[in-house]
């Protein structure tokens, strides 16, 4: 049987737990370990799938590294990264441009900060319009580094999204938005929140299936 890690807790089932190519289990602090193991071996097939996968998704992570002509995503959109004669960096509309003579990890931490830059401006600008269209109004909108949530909103009314939603295209980016707007009139995922962001984006199960498409893609990358 495949080794794992085993965490118990004051819960009530039996869960499993897969990164980076490490299995966990979460147990009921009473469970017998022969109930685990027995639970386990009727999950074998799908663990040894799972563990493949998550092992192939880590070395792909470890292995990524940015360098000039590279392509990476704005808004849904491939531009090229381009070594450019001076100090300065940024988006001109046509390429990411850096000074020269930089390291891998130089590359993405820079084209990090520009990616917090343009989601500020371009975020915020989208909220407006939208807060606009659906009578409400965020206290804040901030950008921090999620990695798990796109998009958040406080029952103060502040909403924050994660930078790596400027990679998103436009459709996307409006969907997240919206989602986090109708929070502030609902601040539940009930079905009067989903009648909301259905009345502005009648569309967005679509969108929210193109999200995923992006999430897929991202898995694959190291964007810490």
């Amino acid at each position: 049987m495949t080794e794992y890690n085993l965490v118990r807790s004051k819960r009530k089932t039996v869960g499993i737990y897969i990164r980076g190519g490490n299995l966990e289990v979460r147990a009921p602090l009473k469970c017998p370990k022969a109930e685990i193991d027995k639970f386990l071996a009727l999950k074998e097939k799908w663990i040894t799938e799972k563990l493949a996968l998550s092992e192939k998704l880590a070395a792909q992570k470890e292995a990524f590294a940015l360098n000039y002509g590279d392509m990476i995503i704005l808004r849904g959109v491939k531009y090229p990264v381009v070594a450019k004669a001076g100090t300065r960096a940024g988006f001109d509309g046509n390429i990411f441009y850096l000074p020269p003579g930089l390291e891998p990890k130089q590359i993405k931490d820079i084209c990090i900060n520009i990616y917090r830059r343009l989601a500020k401006a371009y975020l915020t600008e989208r909220v407006a319009v939208f807060a606009e269209q659906m009578g409400v109004m965020p206290a804040s909108v901030k950008i921090n580094s999620a990695k798990t949530r796109w998009g958040s909103c406080s029952s103060k009314k502040n909403i924050n999204f994660s930078w790596r939603l400027i990679m998103a295209c436009d459709d996307v980016i409006d969907y997240i938005v919206v989602h986090e707007l109708s929070h502030i009139k609902q601040m539940n995922h009930s079905i009067k929140f989903w009648a909301i962001v259905e009345s502005v984006l009648p569309d967005y199960k679509m969108r929210n299936n193109q999200l995923k498409a992006l999430q897929k893609q991202l898995r694959a990358e190291d964007w810490e």
